[in-house]
């Protein structure tokens, strides 16, 4: 089975408080006499389910071209945190976390994402204690449904310091409401942005 976790890109779709909008404007049309249908596209880097390389928070962390490939593709866990308004150090201290090497959180946000929800700034996150906790059991990446892994307004990015500093990469706007909970491989592929801090990704979730 293989599950696509990723939030389609189309025009008025949800993006974070005072991002660009999506845009696609056709530049060639079949049906106006071209011979191929094309596309521009307007976005910003952080649309949709997207990836947040390190040097997103912090002025000497790698690029997006920097990130190991092996971080983006492998074995990840898919954890349910139902009915929370965020994820704390104590929701994650009561679970095994042995051989965990890549988690995602799924929350509310996907329930919203599948109602066809627009931005909502009281989405679930992850806290600045429970980032520590990630960090602390050295995983490679860490993947939320929700547009950001920070607390809207937080304006220390405690989360995004805490994980970016350890290295790992932050997955965000993952679409997981048809998912269940358990073990998968997962495949994020982000844009290849030469130098940037972050880019759209298309992820798929493939049971093992």
């Amino acid at each position: 089975m293989i599950y696509d976790v990723s939030m389609p890109l189309r025009e008025g779709m949800p993006v974070y408080a005072n991002n660009p909008p999506f845009r696609r404007v056709l530049t060639r049309e079949i049906a106006r006499g071209a011979s191929a249908n094309q596309s521009e596209l307007g976005l910003g880097s952080h649309t949709g389910t997207h990836v947040d390389a390190p040097w997103h928070f912090e002025p000497e962390g790698a690029r997006l071209e920097k990130i190991p490939p092996e971080s983006l593709a492998g074995p990840a866990r898919l954890l349910h945190f139902p009915g929370v308004d965020r994820i704390d150090r104590a929701d994650l201290g009561r679970l095994d976390w042995r051989g965990v090497e890549r988690v995602l959180f799924r929350t509310r946000n996907s329930d919203h994402w599948a109602a066809g929800g627009g931005f909502d700034p009281s989405y679930v996150y992850l806290t600045g204690p429970g980032a520590e906790f990630l960090a602390e059991r050295r995983l490679k990446l860490v993947g939320i449904d929700g547009l950001g892994v920070e607390q809207f307004g937080n304006k220390q990015h405690p989360a995004h310091h805490a994980l970016l500093r350890a290295g790992i990469v932050v997955v965000e706007g993952l679409c997981l409401a048809r998912v269940p909970a358990g073990d998968y491989f997962l495949f994020c592929g982000p844009l290849l942005v030469e130098g940037g801090e972050g880019a759209p990704a298309r992820a798929f979730l493939m049971t093992v």
